[in-house]
């Protein structure tokens, strides 16, 4: 029997090749899902965007944000 898939670790840099779900963004950076709200809330986090009702987030605009995320943390140590 194949090993379950981990979320965090497919394509893209470890990232699923699809969009991604406040549950799966949570998961990913292990807060809360309330967490990821407030971060969407104070434009802070990674950006999504509205399907109808539901919130995702692709998952390149995810690993860019973690990118830049990293080199403002290097230009200020």
């Amino acid at each position: 029997m194949a090993p379950k898939a981990d979320s965090r670790a497919t394509l893209r840099g470890g990232l699923p090749d699809r969009y991604l779900t406040p549950d799966d963004i949570a998961e990913i950076f292990e807060v809360p899902k309330e967490t990821v709200y407030a971060w969407r809330k104070k434009h802070v986090g990674p950006p999504g965007f509205r399907i109808g009702k539901h919130i995702r987030y692709d998952p390149a605009e995810v690993l860019a944000h973690v990118t830049h995320l990293k080199s403002i943390d290097r230009e200020a140590a």
